[in-house]
């Protein structure tokens, strides 16, 4: 006879056998889920909380969506699991699927099961391809915790991990808020990026350079929407040096930003792309590289030496295709760009306008981040960077009060993202904006305007 389940008996097992990530483990207290559906999840008491993090900007299609939870179970039935050396009819239809949606002739999958793995794999190719090893990335970058990804990674994460030995080397990106180039125009924070991108590749040598990785929008560092004409110009040095472009679309892929993939909205085609997350919903571990034509012909009589036990697992795979389809039939990629432009874009922007704690809003689809400051005139950030204990207290009860009136957020630094599912409703996202501002009241307390 099964005992009787309770948040109780949950979280003590938990806190018996479970390693937490990126957590010291006696700090922490989990929330013990009962359930979810669509836009929101519970706990066992009943409480019941608007998911305006996606879980980990993940669930694109919501929780429990009936139609890849029915395509893993049938799949299930049919044939479970097969080596990556076969030929199996969902992993040949979700690597289709996925080819239809990229950018330009990246028309070869390669599958892993997740964006980490997706970039360890991305930057081999490119490395193997080019014959050099360097590889350039943006400080403000998350890519993933496996070796390779997490010397990539220019956030704090990276420091406890980094060997300053792995052929990485980080430069500014655009981010005109918080402009390292004292740009006031998106016109001289493009130029001055890429001159600065240029500069870094010369004094580097950029006869050594095997690819520059670049999130199309970056993720959980703030969500900077790139200025027009950047990821051009990277796309014009990449090319002018014979240097692989790598665009990690791990978070911004499949209907997050509006497009299938964001590097749509500034029609660019990089030399691979990297995906996870959204391609379904994390429903089934799965991610994955989009290779280009010229890339796929360097390992057509060569072995490329790379694999994984699970890739292309079927499960992951049946769930990609009951994703993507569901998404096609159900205009969710559309939804999400006009929740966006029309509910998200404008909600966010009347909260800036009251709230003193608010410095800016950015972002697109279902991809938006709200900045939060000490002083909108100097922009003093509400939390010291990479924050912690007392000195992150102002974040820490904005994130309790968002919790306490039924909102999940997802809080970084002194950062809030507005990340709910791509098929939110008009409803369900005009709610958690009204949650979003009541709890910003807490915000508004630690700033300047408040003394």
């Amino acid at each position: 006879m099964t005992p009787h389940v309770t948040g109780a008996t949950v979280k003590a097992a938990d806190r018996a056998h479970v390693f937490h990530s990126w957590s010291a483990q006696a700090l922490i207290d989990p929330l013990a889920v009962a359930g979810a559906e669509g836009s929101y999840f519970w706990d066992y008491d009943g409480n019941r909380f608007l998911d305006f993090s996606s879980q980990l900007v993940n669930t694109n299609i919501g929780h429990q969506h009936p139609k890849v939870v029915a395509a893993i179970q049938e799949q299930a039935a049919r044939l479970c699991t097969l080596a990556p050396g076969f030929a199996v009819d969902v992993r040949s239809e979700a690597a289709r699927l996925i080819a239809e949606r990229t950018p330009g002739d990246l028309d070869k999958i390669f599958f892993t099961n997740g964006g980490a793995e997706a970039v360890e794999n991305a930057v081999r190719m490119a490395r193997l391809h080019t014959g050099r090893q360097k590889v350039l990335s943006a400080y403000r970058s998350y890519h993933g915790a496996t070796a390779a990804a997490i010397n990539l990674t220019g956030d704090p994460r990276r420091w406890p991990s980094d060997t300053a030995s792995a052929g990485v080397v980080h430069f500014w990106g655009p981010f005109l808020y918080r402009s390292p180039f004292h740009a006031t125009t998106e016109a001289e924070e493009c130029e001055r990026a890429l001159a600065h991108l240029a500069d870094t590749l010369a004094f580097e040598g950029p006869q050594s350079v095997a690819a520059v990785i670049l999130e199309s929008v970056p993720g959980t560092a703030g969500i900077m929407t790139p200025p027009p004409g950047y990821l051009a110009g990277v796309r014009e040095l990449c090319d002018r040096y014979g240097i692989v472009f790598i665009l990690d679309e791990v978070m911004s892929g499949f209907g997050r930003t509006g497009k299938w993939f964001a590097a749509e909205h500034w029609d660019v085609t990089p030399d691979l792309i990297t995906f996870a997350k959204g391609v379904n919903s994390g429903y089934v571990p799965l991610g994955g590289v989009a290779i280009s034509g010229a890339i796929a012909e360097t390992f057509a009589t060569r072995p490329y030496p790379g694999g994984l036990t699970y890739s292309g697992h079927p499960l992951a795979c049946a769930a990609a295709v009951a994703t993507i389809n569901a998404m096609a039939e159900e205009g969710i990629v559309e939804n999400a760009a006009r929740i966006g432009t029309e509910i998200i874009g404008p909600g966010l922007a009347e909260i800036a306008a009251r709230h003193p704690s608010v410095g800016e809003v950015r972002g697109l689809g279902t991809f938006w981040a709200v900045e939060l400051v000490r002083d909108k005139e100097t922009r003093e950030p509400l939390v010291p960077y990479n924050a912690a204990g007392a000195d992150n207290a102002p974040m820490a009860e904005f994130a309790a009060a968002c919790k306490a009136s039924g909102l999940w957020p997802f809080v970084n630094m002194n950062r809030t993202h507005v990340v709910p599912p791509c098929n939110v409703t008009d409803a369900e996202a005009k709610e958690g904006l009204a949650l979003l501002d009541e709890a910003l009241t807490v915000a508004d307390r630690h700033t300047t305007a408040a003394v």
